[in-house]
């Protein structure tokens, strides 16, 4: 796009790049949701109902966690995902995939909290008749999950406003253009040339491409 754009004519004409960051945006967003959901509703619903020893322990953790810097999760990712990282043979690095994990960390401390916190308060009223009607664990969390959803859709929106308004992991394991394939390799921009891969392993063979791609567009400039 032009260097003269202002970003007002990129949103009044509807620029196909614009609209395109905003719907990667939006379904990484989304589909971090719909992670964090899957893992912190039931599990907020567990600690709920669950008495252990050092519950309350957990609850401060749980409630302290969701505050993460979103910078820090993101290095933590990285570090995760990158080459010489525990999970740097998945190659998703640098991919949609990085962001959604990224994102779904943030999101699920806030949910499981606000599930907890709402499934609580919910047990109370219902203690005594589930005890009459002899419900077994997993029929007390699915009947409080289903008579708390309306206020549970808060606790969605609230860890959809995170995820789409915390961008400082996402720079670090999405980049601004994880969609363009020349943009978020990290090749050698020195000018040398690049390594072959000694192993055939999928993160060797992506930073041998990623380290060609650089290579080739240094010596073009």
């Amino acid at each position: 796009m032009p260097d003269g754009t202002s970003a007002l004519h990129l949103v009044l004409t509807a620029d196909p790049s614009l609209v395109s960051i905003v719907r990667l945006s939006l379904a990484v967003s989304l589909t971090a949701v719909v992670v964090a959901a899957l893992i912190g509703l039931p599990l907020g619903a567990l600690i709920a109902l669950t008495k252990f020893r050092s519950r309350e322990f957990v609850i401060v953790v749980l409630n302290a966690l969701m505050g993460l810097p979103p910078v820090i999760v993101g290095l933590l990712v990285y570090l995760s995902l990158s080459r010489s990282g525990p999970l740097g043979s998945w190659g998703w690095l640098f991919t949609a995939k990085a962001m959604v994990i990224a994102q779904a960390i943030l999101v699920l401390p806030i949910l499981a909290a606000l599930t907890r916190q709402t499934i609580e308060d919910l047990w109370v009223e219902y203690r005594d008749e589930f005890a009459a009607m002899n419900v077994g664990a997993l029929g007390r969390i699915r009947a409080l999950l289903w008579d708390a959803r309306f206020s549970l859709i808060t606790a969605l929106l609230a860890g959809f406003g995170r995820a789409a308004a915390e961008v400082g992991a996402i720079i670090i394991v999405g980049g601004f253009y994880a969609h363009d394939d020349d943009r978020h390799c990290t090749g050698d921009f020195q000018g040398k040339p690049p390594s072959r891969p000694r192993t055939g392993n999928r993160s060797d063979r992506y930073s041998y491409h990623c380290q060609r791609r650089s290579l080739a567009s240094a010596t073009r400039r």
